[in-house]
């Protein structure tokens, strides 16, 4: 937690919120008209508290009342599926996060302030984005500064090392038949115009090696005490559960350090715990500036559509599914087991029918019903151990399982072609 630093006359300065000072007549006049009657009353007590707080930390009486209108914001982003949510009470969650945050800094409190900036940026809406991203840079600022005292986690430090990785010991974890059908081809260096011509035109998976040996990452992402010094204290969105196909999984928020216990712990209370396609890198810059965009993002002209983060334990499963894009999927730190199977066996995999799984399987391919999905267990397949350091072409819509066998850290890469068409 944080604690008062100096004197208590530096926590009278908050960070500016031009976007949100500018359209808060609009953005209020709006939740209005959606039945957001109590959170504009409560909202506007809350501003009203915070502009009238002076040389003194006097915002205490702002911040239940902010903290009440970001719930009800809350409430609202849950009440139906994602998508059918008016954008409008994204901004007020928004808002209302920039309001709490702004009473705690008054107050001295850096690591509260930055958790409420964080679920604005992990939940909010992106008209007010901008200002939540300049108010985590300027928290982040004070904090080197040494204007916020942010207390050691006490957790795990220390290098992550992963030692007497046995292969045999490892596939006996793995689906039926793994590693005795097609291995995913190598190259080291792959050239442009060779990955363009050879695997990407095709439609084929290929593993690149020596082409991330420069990534910052590479040797940074293994030092617990750098991402906890840099990420530590922040908020992230994790999954909790075998995988999203599965009743008892669920989400959680948590600091970043927090999380990495979680993976680190051969017996982690709360289940198995993963940060599985979050944006993090646009959340947490410093992280950003360790990795750079592979070459061959540029294949067929196109702009990259997603960059993610995927952290989690030993035997973390993504289960069965395909994408829309072509990605590639770097291994930083750690190794994962990945299968595939190319898009013209859609069919034969048991798509769920409904729609927001549509590009899942049906089948666990850790416990294959054979009476249910018959057509499976002698299916052709390409996989491959995805070693750290290394790269991994999946083409559009091919169908893949990824199992971590250690603690991973990968990133991937997704984007379109120039015409936004994929390769069948």
């Amino acid at each position: 937690m944080s604690s008062p630093a100096a004197a208590t006359s530096s926590f009278a300065a908050t960070f500016p919120t031009p976007t949100l000072d500018t359209l808060t007549p609009t953005l209020l006049h709006d939740i209005h008209t959606q039945g957001g009657h109590a959170f504009v009353h409560l909202i506007t007590l809350a501003t009203s508290s915070i502009s009238t707080s002076t040389s003194t930390p006097t915002s205490t009486s702002s911040i239940p009342a902010a903290e009440a209108a970001r719930d009800m914001a809350w409430e609202q982003l849950h009440s139906g599926p994602w998508n059918s949510v008016p954008e409008i009470w994204r901004e007020a969650y928004s808002m209302a996060c920039l309001r709490v945050a702004a009473a705690r800094v008054r107050e001295g409190e850096a690591v509260e302030a930055m958790r409420d900036l964080d679920l604005g940026l992990v939940m909010g809406g992106e008209g007010l984005r901008g200002d939540v991203e300049s108010a985590v840079e300027w928290v982040e600022g004070r904090v080197r500064e040494g204007e916020f005292e942010v207390r050691e986690d006490g957790g795990r430090r220390g290098r992550l090392e992963f030692k007497g990785f046995d292969v045999a010991e490892v596939q006996r974890a793995l689906p039926i038949n793994s590693l005795s059908s097609k291995i995913v081809e190598k190259h080291s260096a792959l050239s442009l115009e060779a990955f363009l011509r050879v695997y990407f035109l095709p439609g084929t998976p290929v593993i690149i090696s020596d082409s991330m040996d420069y990534w910052p990452a590479r040797s940074k992402w293994n030092d617990l005490d750098y991402l906890k010094n840099v990420a530590g204290y922040r908020t992230v969105p994790v999954e909790v559960g075998k995988n999203y196909l599965c009743q008892e999984w669920k989400q959680e928020l948590i600091t970043f350090s927090e999380f990495l216990d979680r993976i680190l712990s051969p017996e982690c209370a709360a289940g198995p715990t993963y940060l599985a396609q979050h944006p993090l890198f646009d959340q947490i810059k410093e992280l950003r500036k360790d990795i750079l965009i592979p070459d061959y993002c540029c294949a067929g002209g196109g702009e990259l559509r997603s960059l993610n983060a995927w952290f989690g334990p030993a035997g973390t499963v993504t289960p069965l599914h395909h994408d829309p894009h072509h990605n590639i999927l770097a291994q930083v730190v750690g190794k994962k087991y990945v299968r595939l199977y190319p898009a013209s066996l859609s069919e034969e995999l048991y798509p769920h029918e409904e729609t927001m799984l549509h590009n899942s399987s049906q089948v666990d391919l850790d416990n294959i019903d054979e009476e249910a999905f018959p057509k499976v267990k002698d299916m052709e397949f390409w996989d491959c151990i995805l070693d750290e350091g290394k790269m991994l072409y999946i083409p559009p819509k091919w169908w893949h399982y990824v199992r971590s066998l250690t603690p991973s850290f990968s990133v991937s890469f997704w984007w379109n072609t120039s015409d936004h068409s994929t390769v069948q």
